[in-house]
């Protein structure tokens, strides 16, 4: 399922017009976004959880040339699966 089905499938189970469910999905999805950017986790209870994971600074290799190079500590999203979804997705 893509952006646009989840809005139509919002759009025809509520009764709303494009722009409203188009509104709501923008909604939904800018506020995890921010939360996360703010370093919050985000769980939604029985579905899933959001979460930043970080990364310290290691020396790897660049696998073109095999010189060694340093990475940059990052922070990475994840999603965890809740139970609920697990059992729907595991039947």
């Amino acid at each position: 399922m893509n952006k646009l089905e989840l809005i139509n499938a919002l759009k025809n189970e509520c009764r709303l017009s494009k722009k409203e469910a188009a509104t709501i999905v923008d909604l939904f999805s800018e506020s995890i976004s921010e939360a996360l950017a703010k370093g919050d986790r985000v769980e939604i209870r029985r579905f899933c959880t959001f979460y930043i994971k970080e990364y310290e600074s290691y020396n790897g290799r660049n696998p073109k040339t095999g010189e060694a190079i340093t990475v940059a500590p990052k922070k990475l999203p994840f999603f965890k699966c809740g139970q609920e979804l697990k059992r729907r997705v595991d039947y």
